[in-house]
């Protein structure tokens, strides 16, 4: 593999950084009542339409490495095309071509865990976001599991669902809860028993992100491995009792909780099981997988730590080896712009707050851990508040603002790469009022960026990664308009849109030599990386998707 990039014959790159604004789950919506970007007041936005050279790129499905284009995208698959500058299929693919295909079955770890239950009569786990949302997870991969183990001979198999609430419908739990239950009843026969031992939501159990609250984690290792949480007869009647108890509120919230008979939970995890975490993202996987694996637990008390067979799904961090065991092998992505950047003597700040953090820079990098050159590469993190985002919609966005602009003042660099999360994770809450904040902050932030930028004598790429706040409430795909509750009120949507995301370049100098390449009939974020180069003055790598840009 060469990393060698060559001068761009007649560009000549501005003396200033080049900044890669990504504003996470800033799509282009309808512009309709729910529509929080359009609604919101956005003059920076409004200005940049009217100022830069603009278009707009496609981040969802088959565009990014998903199985269809009925996937919507996500933040891990967005951050993967943007740092790879091209496409690689992705988790969703690779597990639907594994489970179709039935190679996920003739895998070696599947095999040994089947092997180790038929042997020790111990219990097979499986631990995992339950919806068919299709970032993190998708319940049909479960589903092909555990008929599989049933027709394996496997006599005892315990589901610990996540629900999901954010991905999908939020508070749709009970549309997946149903079926696993039924199929768990159908495959529980001839001396099998198939049961749900115990859950909760997402948000507040098991799957945190980059260590932003390990207490999640805590809830999760409680409820799963030692049974220790409020104790329920079924799922159901848990998910009904936490929805009567508190109204309105939202499945990735939902407490934790044990199935128990007699006073005992039925699922605990113990000596000689084996466990199976069926998430193919890894973003949300990786803290439990630690918990399982590694010795050392400086984060909370595990109280016991079970000896299990522990497979991901993926292999979910390719650095630290984590975990050790996978049923799926994950993309092998290679020559990323991080890599081309530090090959070629080009300085890189990236910054972002906890919550997209690894996403600048594990995702960014190709699902890589660390720097590439720590002399070359500099990674700020700003610490997230650890409440519910509806309740501080503006983040951390002031604060990685400062942030960066300090550092750029202090010292140069080629590329600057900074993301706004509030689109995003203020979307997800379903929080119209808040989410209208959340916009207008990354508004405001980013014409105080920009204000820098133009300081600095340098240019500015600003996009997203995937849509979310250009669609707060659900649609009526058969009668048209938005879905409607018993109230007659719109129903939040806290999931991902299939909307197309901005594109802009911004030359503070005004309008230049540059434009818009028309010979590119598909614009997607792929694209993005090409043009990044060339504006630092390269021509691109041949693998590369093109340049969005070209010279008049």
């Amino acid at each position: 593999m060469t990393l060698k990039l060559s001068k761009h014959p007649t560009f000549v790159r501005r003396p200033g950084p080049l900044y890669l604004i990504v504003m996470d789950g800033i799509g282009i919506g309808r512009q309709d009542e729910g529509d929080a970007v359009f609604r919101a007041n956005t003059p920076t936005f409004t200005r940049l339409d009217a100022e830069a050279l603009k278009c707009s790129l496609f981040a969802h499905g088959t565009h990014v490495g998903m199985p269809s284009d009925d996937d919507m995208g996500n933040s891990e698959v967005g951050h993967n095309a943007l740092g790879a500058g091209r496409i690689f299929s992705q988790g969703a693919s690779l597990v639907e071509h594994a489970v179709q295909s039935g190679a996920i079955f003739e895998s070696k770890v599947w095999r040994e865990m089947v092997g180790r239950c038929l042997e020790r009569k111990s219990s097979l786990h499986f631990i995992g976001l339950l919806s068919d949302g299709n970032v993190h997870s998708h319940i049909e991969h479960l589903f092909a599991m555990l008929r599989q183990a049933a027709g394996a001979g496997v006599e005892r198999v315990r589901v610990h669902p996540l629900l999901d609430g954010r991905d999908v419908g939020s508070t749709s739990a009970l549309d997946y809860v149903g079926p696993t239950e039924a199929l768990l009843a159908e495959l529980s026969h001839d001396g099998r028993d198939y049961r749900i031992g115990s859950g909760g939501g997402r948000m507040h159990v098991t799957m945190d992100r980059y260590e932003a609250d390990w207490r999640i984690v805590e809830r999760g290792w409680q409820a799963h491995v030692l049974g220790q949480a409020r104790q329920f007869a079924s799922t159901t009647e848990a998910i009904e009792t936490f929805r009567r108890e508190t109204p309105g509120i939202s499945d990735q919230v939902l407490p934790p909780f044990v199935i128990a008979e007699n006073g005992a939970p039925i699922g605990t995890i113990e000596d000689g099981d084996c466990v199976v975490f069926f998430n193919f993202r890894g973003d949300r996987a990786i803290e439990i997988s630690k918990c399982f694996e590694y010795d050392d637990m400086p984060h909370f008390e595990r109280q016991r730590r079970p000896e299990v067979l522990y497979a991901g799904m993926m292999q979910y961090d390719g650095d630290t080896h984590l975990p050790s065991h996978f049923l799926v092998p994950p993309p092998a992505i290679t020559e990323t712009m991080g890599e081309y950047m530090v090959a070629a003597g080009m300085k890189t700040l990236a910054a972002a707050e906890t919550q997209k953090y690894g996403h600048m820079t594990y995702f960014w990098n190709g699902n890589r851990s660390g720097y590439f050159d720590e002399g070359l590469e500099c990674y700020l993190e700003v610490p997230s508040d650890k409440l519910d985002f509806s309740l501080r919609p503006w983040m951390k966005a002031a604060e990685l603002t400062d942030l960066v602009i300090e550092e750029t003042s202090k010292q140069h660099f080629d590329l600057v790469r900074i993301n706004y999360a509030n689109g995003d994770m203020v979307g997800h809450t379903g929080n119209l009022d808040a989410t209208l904040i959340a916009v207008e902050t990354v508004d405001l932030c980013l014409g105080r960026l920009l204000r820098h930028v133009a300081a600095q004598d340098g240019m500015a790429i600003i996009t997203a990664d995937h849509g979310n706040a250009d669609q707060m409430y659900q649609l009526n795909k058969k009668k048209g308009g938005f879905a409607l509750d018993a109230e007659g009120k719109p129903v939040s949507m806290t999931a991902h849109t299939l909307n197309p995301v901005p594109f802009w370049v911004w030359d503070p100098r005004g309008k230049s030599s540059l434009q818009l390449d028309p010979s590119i009939e598909l614009r997607r974020l792929s694209n993005v990386a090409a043009t990044a180069l060339m504006l630092l003055g390269f021509e691109r790598p041949e693998s590369y998707d093109p340049s969005l840009l070209r010279f008049g």
